[in-house]
């Protein structure tokens, strides 16, 4: 026998749809491709939520190789409605927003930490006697012999945070230069 849009060709079994439904399955069925009678929960959280003759009409305005796509979407959002009747899949993308927000916010502070802790150790440098490594300057004592180092930058940083409307937001000042802008939850 031969397979044919999820169904075998000459077998009296029907579709998810059509099991459900308690209805002969016909040989056009446009549930048949997507609702195997294998996976009959596949169907049934899909009608629980969007209604037969409503996936129907989707299916039907849609042409045949965007189908597909379609009832994926739908079984993906018909189960999220079914774990969380209230948001459903909005409660999931939300929740994923959350935690790229929140791991946003924490790789912008990392990179706050790494800026303030190289101009701490360009001070070091400084203070010692030593400038940093350069094309022209070695960085050792010995190549400052009798020269005044000067420091590559003003050493004042200072952080501050900011409450603008829900947001945090944390600004840093290193001589002339200052950036950030981070979301802190």
């Amino acid at each position: 026998m031969k397979e044919s849009g999820g169904r075998k060709q000459g077998a009296a079994s029907p579709c998810a749809a059509c099991k459900l439904l308690r209805r002969r399955c016909a040989h056009d069925c446009v549930f048949a491709p997507y609702f195997p009678a294998d996976e009959p929960h596949k169907f049934a959280n899909v009608h629980k939520v969007f209604g037969a003759s409503n996936v129907n009409k989707m299916l039907q305005e849609l042409p045949v190789h965007q189908r597909g796509d379609a009832v994926s979407s739908m079984v993906y959002e018909a189960n999220a409605r079914v774990r969380d009747p209230v948001y459903g899949c909005v409660g999931a993308i939300s929740s994923l927003q959350q935690q790229i927000d929140t791991l946003q916010t924490q790789l912008a502070l990392a990179q706050a930490e790494v800026v303030h802790l190289r101009v701490r150790q360009t001070a070091s440098y400084s203070h010692h006697g030593f400038a940093p490594t350069s094309p022209t300057n070695s960085g050792s004592p010995s190549s400052n012999h009798g020269s005044q180092v000067k420091p590559i930058f003003d050493m004042d940083v200072q952080f501050e945070w900011k409450k603008k409307g829900r947001w945090w937001q944390q600004r840093w000042r290193c001589g002339g230069w200052s950036g950030g802008g981070v979301k802190v939850i």
